[in-house]
């Protein structure tokens, strides 16, 4: 399942209670907007590199909650 098929109530319990640093509940935000890591990276004015990483721990986060 991608973030962005998450309703806007499970989004809202998700930002609760995974703790996500402000980079993470950014990346985050934007994934719930459907945007790709590309955009993320300009938005964010970040590495590719730096985003695969955002990936990944919002992603860890999220499993553990689901």
């Amino acid at each position: 399942m991608k973030i962005r098929d998450f309703t806007v109530p499970e989004l809202d319990k998700l930002r609760e209670l995974c703790n996500f640093t402000a980079d993470e509940l950014k990346f985050f935000n934007l994934r719930a907007k459907d945007k790709s890591n590309v955009e993320i990276s300009l938005d964010m004015n970040v590495s590719m590199a730096q985003v695969s990483k955002l990936a990944k721990r919002v992603k860890n986060k999220v499993i553990r909650i689901v």
